[in-house]
């Protein structure tokens, strides 16, 4: 990639240049060529006139002795003929050459000869300027200048080579400057790719190397990176499912030494003397919470897993109005309202399984029937938005502080407010990840003046 952006930004300097710099130098030459030709017909048509007044008085000594000077001066050889061609004033042309006599005859018949558009630094070595003597009428004879181009293509070849120069220097500037851009555009993708690099060789490897069935195809620096994110994202989905796996297999295996410590306990406790009760009950309920939180890990490792290969649907209200009917006993024994607000007027079809669901609102309101606090009125709601289903859970009880609410789905994470009551800190990661695993989302507010609301937003089932 860096080979192919330096070629395309070089080419595209060079071409700018190159737009630039030929343009000047064409017209630079047009100039100095036209600034050649006509200083010289200028000196031509001079020379007529004083051929013409040469004529008229039959005295020619004014004009060669102008024409010698010339001569000498510029180093430019001058020719005067009559009407007849015959030469009047000869100052160094060779009146063999067949383009001097070409030139004299297109003059003696009042014609222009051709003069060339512009010089370059290697061509011809004399320009002819040739003018008639009289009037468009009556001509006279003829003035030939040939005349030198040596310092016109001089000028002319400087001028190109501070062109040349200024564009190398240019092109030298763009082409450090598309370096420079090259690397600055390049460094991130190669820390990027380093960095991935670096954070999957820091993950548990698999047993078995994950196979790349994607070839991806673009520059190599691009294609480094893609394939570093496809070995990274391989590499977190089975340390993932190895750390679910794990999670699973360690619940599993440490519940049946569990149960058999539940059912010796529980044949111990007739054996039990009075004065080790409280002891003995203390060690019971440690075992009940323990199971518990294996129960949690379990059903934390099955929520993460993101099965979603059944694509069941339920009606949120009537889901919501089980679980009211199945809590309303045990808010009646905390001593809490349970309400439920009436049923949307569209339908609220979720795409969850109604266990999942079941399962996500039970964790609500066992939080709010365990730490609102007696004398609390927890209300269940469900309100629907094109494309979703939201239910909500909302109390007025002792609510949770402002800082502890994005920790509260953090695992084995308790508020200050659950202090001295029981839990294990993961009913509301699972059904965070319960919600996120069906594109869903789960969140925490807090209510004014005391209370908190649990929103589980659900996308809404596709009609058939």
């Amino acid at each position: 990639m860096r080979r192919r952006l330096l070629a395309a930004l070089t080419a595209f300097a060079t071409l700018a240049v190159l737009a630039f710099a030929l343009p000047l130098c064409l017209t630079a030459a047009t100039s100095r060529t036209q600034q050649l030709i006509s200083g010289r017909t200028g000196d031509a048509d001079r020379f007529a006139a004083l051929a013409a007044t040469a004529t008229a008085l039959d005295d020619r000594r004014a004009l060669i002795r102008e024409i010698d000077r010339y001569h000498e001066l510029y180093g430019e050889a001058v020719l005067v003929v009559d009407a007849r061609g015959e030469p009047v004033v000869n100052a160094g042309v060779d009146l063999t050459d067949p383009a001097i006599t070409a030139a004299v005859s297109a003059a003696r018949r009042n014609q222009r000869p051709a003069t060339p558009e512009r010089l370059t630094p290697w061509g011809q070595s004399t320009v002819l300027i040739a003018r008639p003597i009289g009037s468009d009428v009556h001509v006279d004879g003829a003035v030939l200048i040939a005349a030198s181009t040596t310092a016109a293509r001089t000028d002319i070849t400087r001028l190109w080579t501070v062109v040349a120069v200024g564009a190398l220097a240019a092109m030298a500037a763009c082409t450090a400057l598309a370096l420079l851009l090259a690397r600055w555009v390049l460094r991130p993708l190669a820390g990027l790719s380093t960095a991935v690099s670096e954070l999957t060789a820091s993950l548990p490897s698999p047993h078995t190397p994950a196979t790349m069935t994607r070839r991806h195809g673009g520059p190599p620096e691009l294609r480094a990176v893609a394939e570093s994110v496809d070995t990274m994202a391989a590499a977190v989905r089975d340390s993932a499912a190895a750390q679910r796996r794990l999670i699973d297999d360690t619940a599993h295996a440490m519940r049946n030494p569990l149960a058999a410590l539940t059912i010796r306990l529980d044949s111990l406790e007739p054996a039990i003397p009075a004065n080790a009760a409280g002891t003995f009950h203390g060690a019971t309920r440690e075992v009940e919470r323990l199971t518990g939180l294996l129960d949690g890990l379990l059903t934390l490792a099955v929520a993460e897993g993101r099965d979603l290969t059944t694509p069941d649907t339920c009606d949120a209200t009537q889901i919501a109005d089980d679980r009211i009917d199945a809590w309303r006993s045990a808010y009646d024994d905390a001593g809490m309202t349970l309400q439920h607000q009436p049923a949307p007027e569209d339908p609220a079809d979720t795409a969850v399984s109604a266990a999942v669901l079941a399962q996500i609102l039970d964790v609500a309101l066992s939080n709010s029937c365990r730490y609102a606090g007696p004398g609390a009125t927890t209300r269940l709601a469900v309100t629907t938005t094109p494309g979703w289903v939201s239910l909500t859970v909302t109390d007025n009880g002792t609510g949770v502080p402002a800082d502890e609410l994005d920790r509260l789905t953090t695992r084995f994470y308790r508020g200050s407010s659950a202090d001295g009551i029981g839990g294990s800190g993961l009913g509301l990661p699972i059904a965070a990840a319960l919600t996120s695993a069906r594109h869903g989302h789960l969140t925490l507010t807090a209510v004014e003046p005391h209370g908190l609301t649990v929103t589980i937003r659900l996308p809404a089932a596709v009609p058939r």
